[in-house]
């Protein structure tokens, strides 16, 4: 390396640690952060875009699992998924490829998520975005597995209400979307844990305030549960409930733990002011 590129490389980390010291919180103007949200959706989107093209290739294989569960449910009866216009086939194979790759690329466009709010966060807190985002993606993966569980009881749930000897022709611009909207809701409801402790960790949200309304918690995980996974019993309800319950428990633990510590620190940080004003002010010789 020749002493040009070491005095321009010099002059970059003085520059970088200048911006620091002017700007210590990772503030932006409106203009950057709009700039870098521009970025990260973008990133999202090519990312949406390729694991879409692995969709395509695997599209026949799982449009044929997502409608196994009509047929049957028929018991004898004439029960299939239809298309009643020409370019139905083409637009369910878009929808079908693009959950497809919403979920293959889910890994980058919950980094880009948590990207874009890192930059004002704290150092501390940065470590803890980057376990947020190791919980959030297996955890969005298990709920949409979850709700490949689930699918067949909801279908048949629906499906027994037709008069006997009866056929179920159910269109595919109804009943493709209907199964994609069980598997995101399934998905999303693991991940609002998640996020109610990154609440927490940047001061939002306290966990006091989740257990002084943790009636109205019950009451949103039921709600949840009761509306994304329609059953023919309460088994299927359960089958949300309960690791929804087990994940807001989890949850509440943590965000307890958190301000707990912080208080801790902040306790701390008035003991060492108070110590440095008992202690007067410095001497020259000590300064």
């Amino acid at each position: 390396m020749t002493s040009v590129e070491g005095e321009e490389r010099a002059a970059g980390r003085r520059r970088t640690k200048a911006r620091k010291q002017k700007n210590p919180h990772g503030e932006m103007p409106l203009r950057e952060h709009l700039t870098e949200l521009r970025n990260r959706i973008l990133i999202s989107a090519v990312a949406i875009a390729l694991g879409s093209i692995v969709g395509f290739l695997l599209y026949e294989p799982i449009f044929t699992a997502l409608v196994a569960p009509v047929v049957e449910a028929g018991k004898g009866r004439l029960s299939a998924v239809t298309f009643d216009s020409v370019g139905a086939p083409f637009d369910i194979m878009l929808q079908v490829s693009m959950f497809i790759g919403l979920l293959v690329s889910s890994p980058v466009w919950l980094y880009q998520i948590w990207a874009f709010v890192m930059p004002g966060l704290k150092k501390n807190e940065k470590r803890y975005a980057l376990g947020f985002l190791g919980a959030a993606i297996p955890l969005f993966l298990a709920g949409v597995g979850l709700g490949w569980l689930v699918m067949p009881q909801a279908v048949q749930f629906f499906i027994q209400f037709s008069p006997a000897n009866m056929p179920n022709l159910i269109p595919a611009q109804s009943y493709i979307p209907f199964v994609l909207r069980l598997f995101l809701a399934f998905g999303a409801s693991l991940v609002l844990p998640v996020f109610l402790v990154g609440l927490n960790m940047i001061g939002v949200l306290p966990g006091r305030t989740i257990v002084q309304h943790w009636r109205i918690t019950v009451f949103g995980v039921a709600l949840v549960a009761a509306l994304a996974a329609p059953g023919s019993d309460a088994v299927s309800m359960f089958y949300l409930a309960v690791p929804l319950v087990l994940l807001f428990g989890a949850s509440i633990v943590l965000c307890l733990l958190n301000d707990r510590r912080r208080a801790r620190r902040a306790v701390h940080r008035e003991q060492d002011v108070e110590a440095e004003i008992a202690a007067g002010p410095r001497s020259l010789d000590e300064i």
